[in-house]
């Protein structure tokens, strides 16, 4: 039996991905958590099998969050579940440590599959991620703008472009006003942007 963490700060969510497993003979929802905190303290109490994970999580994020999980070296798997497309987080979660990625419009087979292939000790995108990845080996592919940033510079970067003011996003990461100012600083200045209006502009005509 595979035991799974969902971890999403909606608890709409939380119920329709239990009913969607319901099905499922060989996968239980042991256990919920709704934020950051919660996870690591539920991955500290019992065992689990596949964590499911939201990247939007309340504090300081899915990615910081993901980053903890394999600091504590558990014989767990992470799958990320998101609202975000692939070309924009898949890699930067798959380097920080999960097993797979799968967009929460996925269909409750794909979502099965998911858990199943990263429970067994595999790894899951979709085939378009898988042609990216393999389309870029070997090449010389120059970065966009954004791609140059880290982990966490990118999440800065990302509340930015949804118009959250320096304290807003100080306060939902558990940052100073300062630190997150510096972080302004660098995304500006990797990016080639002088102004918060240029960022929000490059976020949208990127998709982003």
């Amino acid at each position: 039996m595979i035991k799974l963490l969902v971890a999403d700060d909606h608890p709409i969510v939380r119920r329709g991905i239990r009913q969607a497993l319901s099905e499922t003979d060989d996968i239980v929802v042991a256990d919920e958590a709704g934020n950051c905190a919660e996870i690591l303290e539920k991955l500290r109490q019992n065992q689990f099998d596949v964590v499911l994970l939201d990247l939007s999580m309340p504090g300081r994020g899915g990615i910081e969050v993901l980053k903890q999980i394999r600091g504590m070296q558990l014989r767990v798997a992470v799958l990320v579940l998101s609202i975000f497309p692939e070309d924009q987080y898949a890699i930067r979660a798959l380097r920080a440590g999960a097993s797979g990625y799968v967009m929460k419009s996925c269909e409750a087979d794909v979502l099965v599959r998911a858990i199943r292939k990263v429970a067994a000790g595999g790894r899951f995108v979709s085939e378009a991620m898988v042609e990216k990845l393999l389309g870029g080996l070997g090449k010389d592919v120059e970065k966009a703008p954004h791609e140059l940033l880290s982990d966490r510079e990118y999440e800065v970067f990302r509340r930015i472009a949804r118009g959250e003011s320096v304290r807003d996003i100080a306060e939902s990461m558990a940052l100073s006003i300062k630190t997150v100012s510096t972080y302004r600083g660098r995304i500006l200045k990797k990016m080639g942007l002088k102004s918060n209006a240029e960022l929000i502009h490059y976020a949208v005509e990127n998709e982003l």
